[in-house]
């Protein structure tokens, strides 16, 4: 089996209880990455450039009532599906909202079941779950700062949760790729 197929299996079964971080081993490498900010009432979406530098906001996706006579997947992971082919993405980032104290409260139970039919739905593309605490208060706050009026403009709120997963993600993926290649110059530089 190889390194990165083993590390997304690992990762696969932990990923109900614990957020994923960037690892260079399973990294899918240049790609546009698609993160969801999962709510109880809309799902807030965005996506990055190909470089995988910047998150922009994509739409936000209503939440579908749960619904046991429906075949197939539910109208809000369709879309998401739909979205993470349009874009091509090579991964996709779900938000895991834990507690202030680090524990897995409701809404991560949600975001964490939510994942794994999203897993389905877009398989082969592996599916991380990050930590994402406070992520919509602080983006409720940032728009405010920026005038932006918070009723009405519940979707923006999502859709921003959504970009400051993926940027949190993108930053931390990027300061892990640079210290691996950091350690590889030092250690060429030290064979030479």
């Amino acid at each position: 089996m190889h390194g990165a197929d083993r590390s997304d299996s690992d990762r696969s079964e932990r990923s109900s209880h614990s957020a994923d971080r960037p690892h260079p081993d399973s990294d899918p490498g240049r790609g546009r990455r698609i993160a969801v900010d999962v709510g109880s009432v809309r799902i807030g979406v965005a996506s990055s450039d190909p470089d995988g530098v910047l998150a922009t906001p994509v739409e936000t996706v209503p939440r579908a009532k749960p619904n046991k006579r429906s075949v197939g997947p539910a109208p809000d992971i369709a879309r998401i599906a739909e979205i993470v082919r349009e874009y091509e993405a090579v991964e996709v980032i779900v938000g895991l909202p834990r507690t202030l104290r680090g524990e897995k409260g409701t809404a991560a139970t949600i975001a964490t079941a939510f994942a794994e039919q999203l897993r389905v739905a877009v398989s082969p593309v592996p599916i991380r779950l990050s930590d994402e605490r406070l992520t919509t208060v602080s983006a409720a706050r940032a728009l405010r700062d920026s005038g932006v009026r918070a009723r009405g403009q519940r979707q923006v709120i999502d859709q921003a949760a959504a970009v400051s997963i993926l940027q949190g993600w993108l930053d931390e993926r990027s300061a892990v790729l640079r210290s691996v290649e950091a350690v590889r110059h030092a250690s060429s530089a030290d064979d030479a």
